[in-house]
C-alpha cells in the first residue's frame, strides 16, 4: 500500500478548504457555469500574476497547444521543432495538424532543449520551435527568441510543468515567466500541476493583441459572433467551477513553489554524497519550481529501486520511459535509436520521487533512507 504518493492533493486540499469550498459554492448558486464571472476574474488575476496581456482559457493543456498553433496559420507539412523528451502532447498536435514534428536531443543537465539543437535542425520548412520548461524549469529562452527571430520562426512555449517559474535574462536584464517570453505560452491545469484543478483545464497566454483575439475565436468554434463561423474553431473551455478552484490555488502558487523548493533542497542534501545519484541542476537563467524532483541514477537496478520503495509504501515514477522518437505512434525513418543519446540514456535513468506542497522532513527522512539503502551511502 502506497503510504507516501507522488502528490498529496487531499491534503493541499484541506488546506485551503473552507476558501475552495466557498469558491465553488457560490458558482453552483449562480449557475454561471460556461464562461462564467470566475472565469473572467481567474483569467485577470493570472493575467497579472504572469505580467502578460492576454490569458485564453481552455479545457486543457493539449487544448492550449494545439489552439496556439492553429492560430498561427501553419500549413501541412510545415515543420515545428520540439524535444523528444517530452509529454506526448507537445509532439501529437504538431501531428494532428499535418504538420511535421522535428525531434532533437535535450541538456543532460536541464533536460530542456538547447539553442544549439534547434540551430542545426532548422530547414527552410521549418515555421515554429516549441521549446518545452520540463520538471519545472525554463530552457534558455533568449538565445531561442534570437534564433526564431533570425530564421522568422513562431516560438510557442510548453509551460505546462513550470508556471510560476521565473526566467532572467542576463542580456536585457529583465526577470519574465515562464510562458510569457515567446510568441505563446501554453500550460495546463491538470491536477497534479503545480496549479492544478479539480478536473481537466488549460490556458494559454500572449501579449499580441491579433494572435489573442484570433485564439479567443478558435477556442470558441471559431466565432467572435454568435453562429457566424469565421475560422474553423474547436470548442474548449474552461469552466466555471474549475476557474474558481484555480483562483484561489493561484494565491498561493508562490508559497506552492517555496514548498517544493524547500522539499528539493532536503533531497539534494541527502543525496549529496552518493556517486550513484545525480540530483536535479537548476540554470543561472531560471528559478526552479519542481514540478518533479528527478534523479539520474546510475549504475541503479532503477525497476529495483521502484519495487523496493513501493514495499515502502513509497511512490515513484519514471517521467518519460519512451522517447517520443521511439513511441510506436511517432516512427519515422529520419530517426533511429542512438540518433538522441542524452534523451535516451535519461529515459533509461532518471527517476521521479514524490514531491509536493504537503511533504514534511519526517516523510522525506523515510524516502531518503529507503532510496539510501538501495543504493548505498
Amino acid at each position: 500500500m502506497i503510504k507516501f504518493p507522488m502528490v498529496d492533493l487531499v491534503g493541499q486540499y484541506k488546506k485551503i478548504k473552507p476558501e475552495i469550498d466557498e469558491a465553488v459554492l457560490q458558482v453552483m448558486e449562480t449557475a454561471s457555469f460556461i464562461n462564467g464571472p470566475a472565469v473572467k476574474q481567474f483569467q485577470e488575476n493570472l493575467q497579472n500574476y504572469l505580467g502578460v496581456k492576454h490569458v485564453i482559457p481552455c479545457a486543457n493543456g493539449t487544448d492550449a497547444l494545439q489552439v496556439a498553433l492553429m492560430a498561427l496559420g501553419l500549413q501541412p507539412g510545415d515543420e515545428v521543432i520540439t524535444t523528444s523528451f517530452t509529454f506526448i502532447a507537445t509532439a501529437e498536435v504538431i501531428a494532428l495538424l499535418r504538420l511535421t514534428p522535428v525531434l532533437v536531443d535535450v541538456d543532460p543537465d536541464t533536460f530542456n532543449i538547447t539553442p544549439e539543437a534547434i540551430e542545426k535542425a532548422i530547414t527552410q520548412k521549418t515555421k515554429a520551435i516549441i521549446p518545452v520548461h520540463l520538471f519545472g524549469q525554463c530552457a534558455d529562452m533568449h538565445p531561442i527568441i534570437q534564433l526564431a527571430k533570425k530564421h522568422n520562426l513562431h516560438v510557442v512555449e510548453d509551460t505546462a510543468q513550470a508556471i510560476g517559474a521565473d526566467y532572467s535574462c542576463s542580456e536585457s536584464g529583465k526577470t519574465m515567466k515562464a510562458g510569457t517570453i515567446g510568441d505563446i505560452g501554453c500550460t495546463s491545469f491538470f491536477p497534479s500541476k503545480n496549479l492544478g484543478a479539480f478536473g481537466d483545464g488549460g490556458a494559454i497566454f500572449t501579449n499580441n493583441d491579433e494572435l489573442a483575439a484570433q485564439m479567443r475565436v478558435v477556442v470558441n468554434h471559431g466565432m467572435a459572433v454568435r453562429y457566424y463561423h469565421d475560422y474553423v474553431g474547436v470548442n474548449s473551455r474552461l469552466d466555471s467551477m474549475q476557474a474558481a478552484v484555480l483562483d484561489i490555488k493561484l494565491k498561493h502558487l508562490d508559497e506552492y513553489a517555496e514548498a517544493r523548493q524547500k522539499a528539493a533542497a532536503y533531497y539534494n542534501k541527502a543525496f549529496a554524497n552518493n556517486p550513484k545519484i545525480k540530483t536535479p541542476f537548476t540554470a543561472t537563467y531560471t528559478s526552479h519550481v519542481f514540478h518533479q524532483y528527478t534523479l539520474v541514477l546510475s549504475d541503479v537496478d532503477r525497476e529495483g529501486l521502484m519495487a523496493h520503495l513501493a514495499d515502502n509504501g513509497i511512490a515513484s515514477a519514471v517521467y518519460y520511459p519512451v522517447p517520443l522518437h521511439m513511441q510506436k505512434a511517432y516512427l519515422d525513418p529520419r530517426y533511429k535509436e542512438g540518433d538522441f543519446p542524452v534523451t535516451e540514456m535519461l529515459s533509461k535513468s532518471v527517476l521521479s520521487l514524490p514531491i509536493h506542497t504537503e511533504l514534511t522532513e519526517e516523510i522525506q527522512q523515510v524516502i531518503t533512507k529507503a532510496v539510501l539503502e538501495f543504493t548505498g551511502k
